[in-house]
């Protein structure tokens, strides 16, 4: 098992790709995964804090000052700006302005501290970003949900985010634990295998999260297209602007970048109403793609701008 682990782990792209593409030509498969989501990130965020440890993420919590600037800028002042610039356009009320804007409001994505792990930057760091933006979400939801009425009851989206940050303490907290117990200091071998103990994990929840693009791509394949474009935008030049404008800051530069470029939006879902539902589940399964393979096609881009290459 170790050495699968570690097999895994030394082909960790390629492992995310294959999710990725077990989601696309694996419908079945997807579907099936589909209602285990809840559990498979829950089990995702707990063989991260097992992989991280306490010390690190602990370690990179002393800032706290910045970790809640940087909730408040992205979820809060962002999508502000995005609607305001979007209603000078005549845009608001289009489907893709809609999710533009869900995207801009949403926490990081619980996965985030993995990407960070594949792109060598602080862990402990990502998971401090994951866990105060979560945190804070319910508070820089609330002027979104004034300005975009059709999201539905703000105590709905509220409660979904108090359950989301209550299963990241949770398992967080396991991981945490079993990391004290029985690897309070772990060996160069053991920590390849929770490498590759987590890019597993990383990569079954891909599987799952591809379960509406399959049937959209047979029957509405331009649509697929052109909101899979969008989400690569969306995410790729959000983690563009973070790096050129704090490259001179690289520790605090690659977390905030993942945490600007690859967010959370299925935390809205449960809020929104069916007629609003249904092309964004596209949007959903699209903007998987770009986050995924982050660790594949940005590599270059964050040893540049970060100076390590």
């Amino acid at each position: 098992m170790r050495r699968l682990l570690w097999f895994v782990s030394a082909h960790a792209r390629a492992f995310l790709v294959a999710g990725l593409l077990g989601g696309l030509l694996l419908p079945g498969l997807a579907a099936w995964l589909a209602p285990w989501l809840p559990l498979m990130v829950a089990a995702l965020l707990t063989t991260t804090a097992l992989r991280i440890g306490h010390r690190a993420a602990l370690g990179a919590i002393g800032d706290v000052t910045s970790g809640v600037a940087a909730a408040l800028l992205l979820q809060m002042v962002l999508p502000l700006v995005a609607f305001g610039a979007l209603t000078l356009l005549g845009l608001e009320g289009t489907t893709a302005a809609l999710a533009l804007i869900l995207t801009c409001a949403a926490p990081t994505i619980t996965g985030s501290v993995n990407l960070a792990l594949l792109l060598r930057l602080d862990a402990g760091r990502m998971m401090q970003l994951l866990v105060l933006g979560t945190a804070l979400f319910p508070l820089t939801v609330l002027p979104v949900l004034l300005l975009l009425p059709q999201l539905g009851d703000a105590g709905t989206v509220i409660a979904a985010a108090l359950r989301l940050l209550g299963v990241i303490v949770l398992s967080a907290t396991l991981g945490f634990g079993l990391r004290h117990i029985f690897f309070a200091r772990p060996s160069e071998g053991q920590i390849r295998a929770l490498d590759g103990l987590s890019v597993l994990a990383f990569s079954l929840t891909a599987i799952a999260l591809m379960a509406a693009i399959t049937p959209a791509l047979l029957t509405q394949p331009r649509a697929v297209l052109g909101w899979a474009v969008l989400a690569f935008a969306i995410s790729y030049l959000a983690q563009l602007a973070v790096l050129l404008i704090l490259r001179r800051k690289a520790v605090q530069a690659g977390p905030l970048a993942l945490a600007a470029g690859n967010r959370n939006i299925a935390i809205f879902l449960v809020a929104l109403p069916p007629e609003v539902l249904a092309p964004l589940m596209i949007f959903v399964g699209c903007w998987q793609l770009p986050m995924y393979l982050t660790p594949l096609l940005l590599p270059r881009l964050y040893a540049r701008m970060l100076g390590d290459g």
